[in-house]
């Protein structure tokens, strides 16, 4: 019996191959009918038996495209037509400019085969891809998807390419950035002056050089890379001075899994990410004597490890190298390097010389770093291979710009239920930086086709992105709605976006740093938030910062700070090493700070208390990399069951003018640090107090969700915050509160650091207007 079903597929199925999988499932199934992308998505009438139709629906979404991402299918009977074959119908102009851009993703196993196979026409091509994997995002300049949209348009494919991209039976049926050594992109050598280096084989001769010694900058999919040879100390060293950064983790790139479990213990998570087509940067347990460069993680438990992504990478690195370190190609906090003559200039000094290609980048896109925590991963940094994938809203809302925050920065453009939360852009502290942001934000507007009539930004005054939000104050089009967001009301809509949850929740957000409504520093935060607005029912009590900013690179300020708040002028009587070591005119000048109030403002920030705890126990008394002081805590931490330490919770005391009702809950340390000062005084070591404090740190949390469920009957707990990237407190809390009686959320699609914010700005700008609770300026 013969049935015709109208079938209508929604997600990203636009310009990933799907027509032609579609084309092909029917053909196996012997169906007739037709396939047609619309401004929706895409549209299938399909005719045929019964049990072939049931075949072929089954095989939609088992079997699509690596590069689809479905996110509904729905189906319904229509009348039988006549016909003899199946078509691939010619998009319409409005649907083809709808099309979502995919992510860059890795080399497919059959563009891998053909690489290594000598009979191939591609045999060693360097830029071999298909309609299964390759650049998108980084090589797109405009809407529709189409080759001459891309960098792609200087390559004039030739015959046997047109005729591969032209075949809907061909996996290279409309792959934009098709090509091949006849017609292609080609790479080369050039010396660190810019000079050509005569070679027939460029990628063999770097090779050659990186055995040498010699750090090669190399031009991936989203940028160049700094390779060194992870087994060669001087020249890890080498790289570490030449890029002036002292003890930050580098990246590595190995040839496959085997050679991975060489140094790191890996799980079958673990192993699942590594070889996934998104290919991250996944953080792996390190394992004992490992061959690896001491300098290439100095400090830490893990090693961050991905796999060859690109056909360059793979030929590279198929020299018989155990790993390659592959850091991105910035200098100092500048953005990873993607112009050739850029390269020259910018990584001048840096780069003994340069394997380059003549195909464009026109974004950057930095990796992707990702763990696996409780067998799940757990989103450290979002970028290749994931951006600018959406994140499918449960509600349809206005078109918005969220601009996100100063540091780990992403912007995102939100229109319908399409959240596009942009690749990594950095720290806006560079006019470099801030140039990728401008263009990030013009490129996604373009390719996305968004107008915002919102525009979202983080409550600080000075951040660069607020700066830029509210230069758009000045334009001509007087339509625009201006929506400041307090920075841990973002984070926890964020994450309650990428949960698909609303209505209102216990949100913990702890990070180091973000502008409070009160004009002082949070960081140690319960919200009770919804989507629209807050209440903060509970926070870390207060202490000074002395110095402002300058905290953050020297723990040891914090430290001091919390051993005044406790002990007062009374500190310089402890019998502990930090006491004994600390430099007494300059401990003089911040206690003198802290004691007027002149640059010091107070914070409760969870961030700074880590700092604290891991100065106090000689640790790191200063950083050179952004939340190393607490990473290296945890890292040092015991194995043994942990004790705790006292902590106090109470109610804050009432502001003039306030009911008690409103009051915040504070959680208050300093009887934490009375009892870690007693442990060092009785010569506890480091590991156990480590041990001891995070249980403290865990328990504090706890008892106040708790306090907050029995006062305002809510049983949903959000986390958010860098802090919650401590491996150890994200998966105890987790499962703690779980036991609890808690439903637990957290974040896996975005970061739980400031990576996430401008996903939950967006939300919550979209959803004030449409509740007409605006907060906008």
């Amino acid at each position: 019996m013969k049935n015709r079903l109208k079938i209508a597929v929604t997600g990203i199925v636009q310009g990933v191959g799907f027509r032609p999988f579609i084309y092909q499932l029917a053909k196996r199934n012997e169906l007739v009918g037709y396939v047609s992308n619309t401004s929706d998505g895409v549209i299938i009438e399909a005719e045929g038996e019964e049990t072939k139709l049931k075949d072929f629906l089954n095989g939609i979404e088992r079997e699509a495209p690596p590069l689809a991402l479905i996110t509904d299918v729905t189906s319904e009977p229509v009348p039988l037509v006549a016909g003899a074959d199946f078509a691939i119908l010619k998009s319409s102009a409005d649907a083809e400019r709808k099309a979502l851009i995919s992510p860059d993703v890795c080399t497919c196993a059959d563009c891998l085969h053909e690489l290594f196979d000598p009979a191939d026409r591609r045999h060693g091509y360097p830029f071999i891809n298909c309609t299964n994997c390759g650049p998108r995002y980084t090589i797109t300049t405009d809407v529709p998807y189409d080759r001459a949209n891309t960098t792609m348009r200087a390559f004039v494919m030739c015959a046997d390419c047109r005729r591969e991209y032209e075949d809907p039976m061909d996996r290279r049926f409309h792959a934009q950035p098709n090509a091949c050594w006849k017609c292609g992109p080609g790479v080369f050598l050039t010396d660190d002056g810019g000079q050509r280096v005569d070679s027939d084989d460029p990628i063999s001769t770097a090779a050659e050089l990186l055995r040498d010694g010699k750090i090669v900058a190399i031009k991936g999919l989203g940028g160049f890379h700094l390779a060194v040879d992870v087994s060669n100390d001087d020249a890890v060293k080498k790289l570490r001075g030449r890029k002036m950064r002292e003890e930050k983790p580098f990246a590595m790139m190995a040839p496959d899994i085997e050679r991975v479990e060489r140094f790191c213990l890996v799980s079958a998570e673990e192993k699942a990410l590594l070889e996934s087509p998104n290919r991250p940067i996944v953080l792996l347990t390190k394992k004992p004597h490992n061959p690896i460069s001491e300098r290439v993680a100095p400090r830490n438990k893990y090693f961050g490890v991905m796999l060859p992504y690109t056909p360059l990478h793979y030929l590279l690195l198929n020299d018989g190298f155990l790993a390659l370190v592959m850091t991105s190609a910035t200098p100092s906090d500048e953005p990873i390097v993607v112009d050739n003559d850029e390269a020259l200039e910018r990584l001048a000094g840096l780069a003994d010389c340069f394997l380059m290609h003549d195909r464009d980048i026109f974004i950057q896109n930095d990796d992707t770093v990702v763990r696996v925590v409780n067998e799940k991963p757990v989103m450290v940094r979002r970028s290749r291979g994931y951006a600018p994938r959406p994140i499918f809203l449960e509600e349809p809302a206005d078109s918005v710009l969220a601009c996100g925050p100063e540091l780990k920065n992403t912007v995102c453009l939100l229109k319908g239920k399409n959240a596009f939360l942009s690749q990594h852009i950095g720290d806006l502290t560079t006019a470099e930086t801030f140039d990728v942001f401008k263009k990030t934000i013009e490129h996604m507007e373009r390719i996305f086709e968004i107008t915002p009539r919102i525009i979202a930004y983080d409550l600080h005054p000075d951040y660069l992105s607020t700066r830029y939000a509210m230069g758009l104050k000045g334009s001509d089009d007087d339509g625009l709605r201006f929506v400041a967001v307090q920075h841990h009301h973002a984070h926890i809509v964020s994450c309650m976006a990428e949960c698909g949850i609303e209505g209102s929740v216990i949100g913990i957000a702890l990070d180091g740093t973000g502008y409070g409504d009160d004009g002082r520093i949070w960081g140690g935060e319960i919200l009770v938030a919804d989507e629209l607005s807050y209440r903060r029912a509970a926070h870390f009590e207060y202490v000074p910062m002395p110095g402002g900013d300058a905290v953050i690179k020297e723990p040891w300020r914090m430290a001091l700070s919390y051993l005044h708040h406790t002990y007062g002028r009374d500190l310089w009587d402890l019998n502990i090493d930090f006491v004994r070591d600390i430099d007494r005119e300059k401990a003089g000048i911040l206690l003198s700070m802290i004691d007027t109030g002149v640059n010091s403002i107070l914070t409760s920030s969870c961030g700074r208390l880590f700092d604290a705890v891991a100065a106090l126990t000689g640790v790191r008394h200063r950083i050179t990399y952004e939340g190393q002081a607490a990473c290296e805590l945890e890292g040092i931490m015991a194995d043994d069951e942990a004790g705790s330490y006292p902590y106090t919770i109470r109610a804050e005391e009432p502001q003039e003018g306030t009911e008690d009702s409103g009051r915040a809950f504070l959680l208050c340390f300093g009887d934490t640090i009375r009892a870690i000062v007693n442990d060092l005084q009785r010569g506890v070591n480091a590991a156990t107090i480590s041990r001891n404090f995070h249980r403290t740190i865990a328990d504090a949390l706890e008892e106040a969700c708790v306090k907050v469920r029995n006062s305002d009957r809510l049983e949903r707990v959000v986390l958010s915050g860098g802090v919650f990237q401590n491996v150890y407190l994200l998966s105890t809390m987790n499962a703690e509160l779980a036991a609890l009686g808690f439903d637990v959320y957290l974040h896996r699609a975005v970061p739980n650091n400031d990576g996430c914010i401008a996903l939950g700005q967006a939300v919550i700008a979209a959803r004030r207007k449409t509740s007409h609770r605006d907060v906008s300026t």
